[in-house]
């Protein structure tokens, strides 16, 4: 949205008063950028950081906090929830409470409105209001979502689902039924999503996205966690993956386009994206292997967490986990270069599924056939970095069904269909990348270098890998290419890689197995997709 776009309508009260919001503060709606600055460091949100990013802390919650989230139970949503253990129920009536208490809460307090979409495609997006207690937030919704490009535009917004975020909102868990003092609770049939307890801008987000994933499907388009980029061809690649395993830094490609680094939809026109900007991590972020990413963090708007820096020349330090892995960087999608702005692109040629393999055993790239994709896309195995959710320490082997489980409202099966019909329909060919471990496990292995990865997409994009020789793996059955310029062949050949091979087959056998354990809880009908998986 544009930064000039700083107006207050009247009614803009009433309508909170309409919500259940009515306070003796001041209302800022849809502030510009620099105005946003004041109010961050004029109430001690943040500081400005040399070259003029503005830098935040999140307080106890440096990720996400995945065990508070809930969904009201209620017709009729409740018919089409993937009910478990990220789609957890909540009763209305605790709901309501809930509702009541963090509506109250504003009664005395400033109120940062934001009104904006969900979607490029002008025909599918979501019209979303985002009310927040802290101005630094309202700044992350304004790059994260998409905004009415004029003042009537604006004036015109009707709100399908709002966002309440109130971090100094608290729950009593006896009384209100959280697990805990933090709440993210979603209500498909009021649309509305309230969060307290927690100033991590992630939640905001994701939550919005956990809209979308509902609501989309039901209408046959494909939402997905995913980032794309675009060739010079016109080749639109999407990209699958756990937040650690390479969604952000592989799509920001100087050779390509960037659409969009998190969440896309797929409908019978191509590929749109669902935001307004990134949300990169920026942890040991380097200068030569991201430069894109790395110049973003030194950019006036950009929103940096729990980044640390020296309290005397406000410089960066990147390098610094002590607050947490999770650092994060938050800004507009214009902010890279070689962006692309669009109400949507191609039917995608490629999709990489990346995995951040902690086992150190899967081969650096792989083929898929149409169901052994859907095997893998259903399975989502990866690691959970650490710090990406609460309590995460170190990377821990971890399936999470469609590359992102925590943020999928249906069952993932319905998803899985609405891919296979799209790769079907569009000859569209899928790979398997490893951007994890090689040599041996956690604490013995080595992460696979950004350089060598990058070698290897550039085969799989660029079409280098059609003239050589694959190999079938034994095991989990896809085919893997015997070299890639670029990359090193104990690269290509993880087994070689291994001290002692004896353990590497051992630790491939236990990873198969986990395999096929999980994918038995989904219960899949389709004996072809079943049989795509490994042989334990």
């Amino acid at each position: 949205m544009s930064d000039t776009i700083s107006t207050d309508f009247g009614h803009i009260g009433q309508e909170l008063e309409k919500i259940g919001i009515k306070t003796s503060g001041k209302i800022h709606r849809n502030l510009s950028v620099p105005a946003i600055y004041e109010h961050i460091i004029s109430k001690g949100e943040g500081v400005m950081a040399y070259n003029g990013p503005v830098i935040t802390r999140t307080g106890v919650h440096t990720a996400r906090a995945a065990q508070d989230k809930f969904i009201v139970k209620q017709e009729p949503s409740a018919a089409h929830i993937w009910w478990g253990d990220y789609n957890v129920p909540f009763e209305s009536g605790k709901f309501d409470r809930l509702y009541e208490k963090i509506t109250g809460y504003f009664r005395d307090r400033d109120v940062y409105v934001r009104d904006c979409y969900a979607g490029s495609d002008l025909a599918r997006r979501l019209p979303v209001r985002v009310i927040t207690e802290y101005a630094w937030h309202n700044l992350f919704a304004s790059h994260m979502f998409l905004g009415p490009d004029c003042a009537a535009a604006l004036q015109a917004h009707e709100p399908q689902f709002t966002v309440i975020c109130a971090p100094g909102c608290k729950a009593d868990p006896a009384a209100d039924g959280t697990r805990s003092a933090t709440f993210i609770l979603v209500n498909f049939e009021k649309k509305v999503v309230i969060i307290g307890g927690t100033a991590y801008a992630g939640e905001i987000k994701k939550s919005v996205f956990t809209v979308m994933n509902y609501l989309l499907p039901l209408k046959g388009v494909m939402p997905m966690h995913c980032s794309a980029n675009l060739g010079k061809s016109g080749d639109t690649a999407i990209f699958f993956g756990l937040s650690g395993t390479g969604k952000t830094t592989l799509s920001s490609d100087p050779e390509r386009r960037l659409i969009g680094d998190d969440e896309h939809g797929w409908t019978e026109d191509g590929i749109f994206n669902f935001e307004g900007g990134c949300y990169a991590k920026v942890i040991n972020l380097s200068q030569k292997a991201e430069p894109q990413i790395y110049e973003c963090t030194r950019r006036f708007g950009t929103v940096l967490e729990n980044v640390v820096y020296d309290p005397c020349t406000r410089e960066l330090n990147l390098d610094d986990g002590s607050l947490t892995e999770n650092t994060r960087a938050g800004y507009p999608l214009d902010y890279i270069n070689n962006a692309v702005r669009g109400e949507f692109f191609p039917h995608p040629k490629n999709i990489v599924m990346l995995t951040y393999d902690a086992f150190g055993v899967l081969p650096p790239i792989s083929k898929l056939s149409y169901e052994q994709a859907m095997y893998h896309f259903i399975s989502g195995y990866t690691a959970k970095v650490a710090n990406t959710e609460m309590g995460v320490k170190e990377p821990k082997a971890t399936f999470s069904a469609c590359f992102g489980a925590p943020f999928m409202s249906h069952h993932p099966s319905v998803y899985a269909e609405l891919l296979e019909k799209k790769m079907r329909g569009h000859k569209v060919n899928c790979w398997l990348i490893n951007t994890g471990l090689a040599g041996g496990p956690c604490g013995v292995g080595r992460r696979i270098s950004i350089q060598h990865t990058r070698a290897l997409l550039n085969g799989a994009l660029g079409g280098a890998l059609a003239s050589v020789k694959f190999m079938k793996d034994p095991v989990f059955g896809f085919d893997i290419p015997s070299s890639c310029p670029g990359v090193p062949a104990e690269i290509m050949a993880p087994r070689s890689a291994w001290k002692h091979p004896a353990e590497y087959d051992a630790k491939y056998a236990e990873l198969a197995g986990l395999f096929s354990k999980n994918f038995k809880k989904f219960s899949v009908s389709n004996e072809n997709i079943v049989k795509a998986g490994p042989k334990a």
